[in-house]
């Protein structure tokens, strides 16, 4: 599968491409994901790599959660190269994103995240096609409520959590991995219609 994938949800972004068995990536280094900026990164990014649109056949975006001017622009970004381009396009998010690696492993997994000081879950069940609403939730409730379920928080994020829940049992810290997307559009997991940032409440 070939593709390409843009990131803008954290304050690094990334771009990624997989043609021919042969993967290039690229972080982002602006912390405002400027629609401009964005577009020459891309255009950069593949004439660094001696790429062309027409190695590719989709592009997926995250659509957060994240900075909304963020995803804003690199979804008009993304959904103007797939019109002009004749790509399909997917979304994902990092609560998705996350939980990849145990697919069909875990019964129930609780993807948490922290946001300008608040912390959100969303409960996937096993094949991660059955998922809660997005729920703002307080530290202590994390602790008392989820302390003994299976937990997962991205790699990237550490350093915005409490000790007392890094120290929490059944917490894995998840690195995420561009690759696992292809296996969530090939289990039919990514969005196609509607693909809008992800809104926190």
């Amino acid at each position: 599968m070939n593709f390409l994938s843009i990131d803008c949800s954290m304050d690094n972004g990334s771009l990624f491409v997989k043609t021919k068995n042969k993967t290039f990536n690229s972080f982002l280094q602006s912390d405002k994901y400027n629609t401009d900026l964005l577009m020459k990164q891309i255009l950069d990014f593949f004439g660094k790599n001696n790429l062309k649109f027409d190695d590719i056949s989709y592009i997926f975006v995250n659509q957060g959660p994240g900075n909304f001017s963020s995803l804003r622009g690199s979804l008009a970004i993304a959904k103007g190269i797939s019109i002009s381009k004749n790509l399909e396009l997917f979304g994902y998010n990092t609560f998705l994103w996350s939980c990849v690696k145990f697919f069909n492993r875990k019964d129930t997994i609780y993807s948490l995240t922290k946001f300008r000081q608040k912390y959100f879950v969303k409960k996937f069940e096993k094949n991660l096609s059955i998922t809660s609403e997005v729920e703002e939730i307080t530290e202590d409730k994390i602790i008392q409520k989820y302390g003994k379920n299976f937990k997962i928080i991205t790699e990237s994020s550490v350093k915005n959590f409490d000790d007392k829940i890094l120290k929490l049992n059944n917490l894995s810290i998840v690195h995420l991995d561009h690759n696992e997307l292809e296996f969530l559009k090939l289990k039919g997991l990514l969005d196609k219609d509607y693909i809008k940032p992800l809104y926190l409440p």
